[in-house]
C-alpha cells in the first residue's frame, strides 16, 4: 500500500471545524498530489451524504461516489491527522484517510485499512502518528502482508 502514499498527501497536524471541512481538506490532499480532479471532493462529500465513512476507532475513510471514479487519475491515499477530533455524527475522529481508486480498488483498500484498524496497537499508533514514516510503515507493511498470504 506504500505505492499509493504519497508523502505530501500525509498531514498529520491538520484541524476542521466539522466532518465537510475534514472531508474537504482530505479530498484536496488528493487533488494536490494529482490522484483526482477537484470534482472528486464533491463527490466524497455527496458519499457521505448516502453513508456515513465513519470506520471505529476515531477513523473515518472518505472516498467518492461510483459516478466520481471518472475524476481519478490514479490509486493513491491521503491520510489526514486531526489530534484536536472532529465530531463525525457524534463520534470523535482523528483521523481520516482518504481513497481515490479506480475500478474496485477502494474495495480491496478498504478491506486492508479495516485489518490494520482490528488491530488496536497498530489502530492506536496510525492514531497517534505524528511523523509520516510511521504511516507509511504501518500501511506499506499491511500490503506488504497480504501480497504474501
Amino acid at each position: 500500500m506504500s505505492e499509493l502514499l504519497d508523502r505530501r498527501a500525509i498531514r498529520l497536524a491538520e484541524k476542521a471545524a466539522d466532518k465537510t471541512e475534514a472531508i474537504r481538506r482530505t479530498g484536496q490532499a488528493l487533488v494536490e498530489i494529482g490522484a483526482v480532479e477537484p470534482g472528486y471532493v464533491d463527490t466524497m462529500l455527496a458519499r457521505e451524504q448516502s453513508i456515513s465513512t465513519y470506520v471505529g476507532e476515531g477513523v473515518a475513510i472518505p472516498h467518492g461516489t461510483l459516478g466520481g471514479k471518472q475524476l481519478v487519475n490514479r490509486d493513491a491515499l491521503s491520510v489526514l491527522r486531526f489530534p484536536e477530533t472532529v465530531d463525525w455524527d457524534g463520534e470523535p475522529v482523528t483521523l481520516c484517510v482518504g481513497i481515490a481508486a479506480n475500478g474496485d480498488g477502494h474495495v480491496e483498500l478498504l478491506a486492508a485499512l479495516a485489518e490494520i484498524l482490528l488491530d488496536e496497537d497498530a489502530a492506536r499508533e496510525l492514531r497517534e502518528a505524528t511523523d509520516p514514516d510511521t504511516v507509511i510503515r504501518l500501511l506499506g507493511a499491511l500490503k506488504e502482508e497480504d501480497s504474501n498470504s
